[in-house]
C-alpha cells in the first residue's frame, strides 16, 4: 500500500489552566517506535465492563495464537501489532506530551488445541497443548498532559481503538482488515469516554499495520480537542427539567418499536431498551451525575454522563459507536431545548 504523506502541521490543543497552548508537530517518519511498556497501576473503575477482562499486552504476544484467513493461510493484523500501531502514532503527534500505559480490554475468547493434542480427552489435556486468542479486543492510552475541568470533573485527552475478528471474513482470502479508532477525552470521575464527530473512525479499512499508523496520524492530525471541549462545556449550563427526562426516556423506549417509515424520519438512537433502564435508575442513584437533591432540573452535562456510563455495558464491537451516538444525542436534545427540532420529537 502507497504510504500517505503527512506534512507537518501546527494543532490548537487545550492544556491545564484553560490556556491554550500550539503544539508543534514534527516532520514524520515512520520508524519504529519505543515498546510499550505494560506494567501500570490498576485502575478501579473500567472505561468498559460487559463480558470483558483486563490483560497485558504480553499476554496478547506470548499466550495467544493470531487467526489467518483461511483460504490463503494469510495472518491477519494482530491485536499487538494494532494496540503497538496506534501507540506510535500517538508517540509521534503528541511527541512532547506525557503518553500512559494502554488499558487492555478482551472478550469472547476462542479456545482451541495444538495438533499434537486433538486425539486428546479434556481431561488429559496440558495448558501447552491448549491455545487461545481474543475475538474482541478494545484498548486506551491517556495523555494526562492535555486535559480540561468541566463542572469539576476532570477530562484527560485519551486515543484507543477496537478489533473485533467477528466483523471479517477469515474463512475468505486475505483483503482490507478493519479497525475502529478514536480520539477523545475521558472523564476521570467515571471513566466514561466522550468520543466526538472529528475524533472518531468508525470503520478504518487498511491491509497492514503501516496503514494503520499513516490514518491513525491523520485522524489524530485533524481532531479539534478546542471544539470538543467547548460542545462538552456547554452542557453544564443548560438544564432538562425531570418531566423533559421521563419523555427522553419514554421515546427511547418508544423508538425501538416504531416503523421502519417513522424511524428514518427520527435520529438514531442506539441504546438498547437495558441501557435506557440503566439511564433511569441512575437517574437518581449515580453518586456524580444524578438528580439533585430537592431540584426538578439537572444539567445536559449529567444527562450526557448518564448516557455514556449506561454504554459500559455495551459489548466491545458497539461500544465506540454507542459512545458516539450518545455525544450526537446529548448535543442534539440541548439543542432541542433551545428550540431547534431535529431532536424535538424525544422531549415533547
Amino acid at each position: 500500500m502507497e504510504a500517505i504523506q503527512l506534512q507537518p502541521v501546527r494543532a490548537n490543543i487545550i492544556y491545564p489552566n484553560r490556556v491554550n497552548r500550539t503544539l508543534k508537530i514534527s516532520q514524520y517518519d515512520i520508524t519504529d517506535a519505543e515498546p510499550i511498556l505494560s506494567r501500570r497501576e490498576v485502575k478501579k473503575l473500567p472505561f468498559i465492563e460487559a463480558n470483558t477482562k483486563e490483560v497485558t499486552i504480553e499476554h496478547l504476544k506470548d499466550d495467544c495464537i493470531v487467526p489467518v484467513f483461511s483460504k490463503d493461510n494469510e495472518i491477519t493484523i494482530s491485536h499487538p501489532n494494532f494496540i503497538e500501531s496506534i501507540w506510535e502514532a500517538a508517540n509521534k503527534v503528541f511527541s512532547n506530551e506525557s503518553i500512559d500505559m494502554p488499558e487492555i480490554r478482551v472478550s469472547h475468547i476462542i479456545k482451541g488445541r495444538t495438533p499434537e493434542a486433538i486425539h486428546k480427552s479434556v481431561k488429559e489435556l496440558l495448558e501447552e497443548d491448549k491455545t487461545i486468542y481474543y475475538e474482541r479486543m478494545m484498548f486506551c492510552f491517556e495523555i494526562p498532559s492535555i486535559h480540561e475541568d468541566i463542572n469539576g470533573n476532570r477530562l484527560n485527552l485519551t486515543i484507543g481503538g477496537v478489533r473485533a475478528y467477528n466483523h471479517e471474513n477469515l474463512y475468505s482470502k486475505k483483503g482490507m482488515e478493519k479497525f475502529k479508532i478514536f480520539i477523545g477525552f475521558k472523564n476521570m470521575v467515571c471513566c466514561n469516554m466522550c468520543v466526538s464527530t472529528d475524533g472518531f473512525k468508525s470503520e478504518l479499512k487498511v491491509m497492514d499495520v503501516h496503514g494503520l499508523l499513516n490514518a491513525a496520524m491523520q485522524l489524530f492530525q485533524g481532531y479539534n480537542a478546542a471544539k470538543h471541549l467547548y460542545y462538552m462545556g456547554a452542557f453544564k449550563d443548560s438544564y432538562m427539567t425531570v418531566h423533559q427526562f421521563a419523555q427522553f426516556l419514554g421515546k427511547s423506549r418508544l423508538y425501538q418499536y416504531l416503523l421502519p417509515a417513522q424511524k428514518k424520519k427520527l435520529p438514531q438512537m442506539l441504546m438498547t431498551d437495558t441501557q435506557i433502564g440503566i439511564v433511569a435508575k441512575t437517574f437518581y442513584s449515580d453518586d456524580n451525575f444524578s438528580l439533585p437533591d430537592n431540584q426538578r432540573e439537572i444539567s445536559m452535562w449529567n444527562v450526557y454522563n448518564l448516557l455514556t456510563g449506561a454504554n459500559k455495558s455495551s459489548y466491545i464491537d458497539n461500544f465506540l459507536d454507542r459512545a458516539y451516538n450518545a455525544t450526537q444525542f446529548a448535543d442534539g436534545l440541548n439543542k432541542a431545548l433551545h428550540g431547534e427540532c431535529e431532536y424535538s420529537w424525544f422531549i415533547q
